[in-house]
């Protein structure tokens, strides 16, 4: 008895790779030149590289992507295919996992570490006078070498509005989910569709929150180790939600206008809404070690 065995599609060559390496070449030279003249104050070409770049790698993505929806729209795909891409997704989920990982081992590593040990803890001495006087070895250091003096972000407020309106939205993203399994599509458009809207709120909010940082509390990258982790693990946290509303927002466009997706074949949906509660569960511990403890 003969076996029979899955079709598996291979795409023909591709420019687009070679187009994305272009973009990421420019976008490298570019942020880098553009951060050199910043420092020394000149005006040069490297922010025009800068922005050429991030045009091509939009056009990339744009290009790349809609040949690989017309090659799924086509029937091309098998269920290992679709497998394949399972796969992929879940190893760049974790790629992400590590990236947030380095970022919050450093923030640990700061407070329970670093700071206790400039303060003579652990049989260390005691190097305050080196620092500054009045140095306090306590989290978060309000007080920089320089003498400014900074304020903590508290976690009442707009930081935890925007912890209630990102798990509302995982709530919303699940119910979209469900829906086109159900092939519900009311149920469908209008999860996703307040998915995407409570993203672009929680952005615009987070937005207030820096520009309330700024000009009334004082707190600024410049301000130590405590603005440096607090606006770095924020702002890429905020940069994740910024792609995962992308995501979501096209998932959500190509339903009402095209009618993409069956309860069969729905990938791309699926690898957003899993990207989207990551970036949901990224937030709560964010919320926990940054603003709470």
């Amino acid at each position: 008895m003969s076996e029979k065995y899955e079709s598996y599609y291979v795409p023909e060559q591709s420019h687009w790779p070679i187009v994305g390496a272009i973009g990421l070449f420019c976008i490298a030279f570019g942020a880098g030149g553009y951060v050199n003249d910043v420092t020394k104050g000149v005006s040069g070409y490297s922010g025009y590289l800068l922005l050429a770049g991030i045009a091509i790698i939009i056009f990339m993505l744009v290009g790349w992507f809609r040949n690989v929806i017309d090659e799924s729209m086509s029937g091309m795909y098998s269920k290992q295919m679709d497998r394949s891409f399972k796969q992929g997704m879940s190893w760049f989920i974790f790629s992400e996992v590590m990236f947030f990982g380095a970022f919050f081992g450093a923030l640990l590593y700061a407070r329970v570490f670093s700071v206790p040990w400039l303060g003579g803890a652990s049989n260390n001495v005691s190097t305050h006078e080196v620092l500054w006087p009045a140095f306090e070895a306590m989290w978060p250091l309000t007080t920089t070498p320089s003498g400014a003096v900074t304020e903590a972000m508290g976690w009442n407020g707009l930081p935890l509005i925007n912890t209630i309106i990102l798990l509302t939205s995982s709530v919303t993203c699940h119910f979209a989910h469900v829906g086109l399994e159900q092939n519900k599509r009311k149920q469908l458009k209008i999860a996703l569709g307040a998915t995407v809207l409570l993203g672009f709120i929680f952005l615009i909010l987070q937005v207030e929150e820096y520009v309330h940082a700024y000009q009334e509390m004082g707190l600024m990258l410049s301000s130590g180790i405590y603005g440096n982790t607090f606006f770095l693990l924020t702002g890429f946290h905020g940069l994740h939600v910024t792609l995962g509303t992308i995501m979501l927002l096209i998932m959500f466009l190509r339903i009402v206008l095209k009618d993409h997706f069956t309860p069969q074949s729905h990938f791309g949906l699926q690898a957003a809404s899993w990207y989207w509660h990551f970036v949901d569960v990224v937030w709560v511990l964010l919320f926990l070690f940054v603003y709470i403890l």
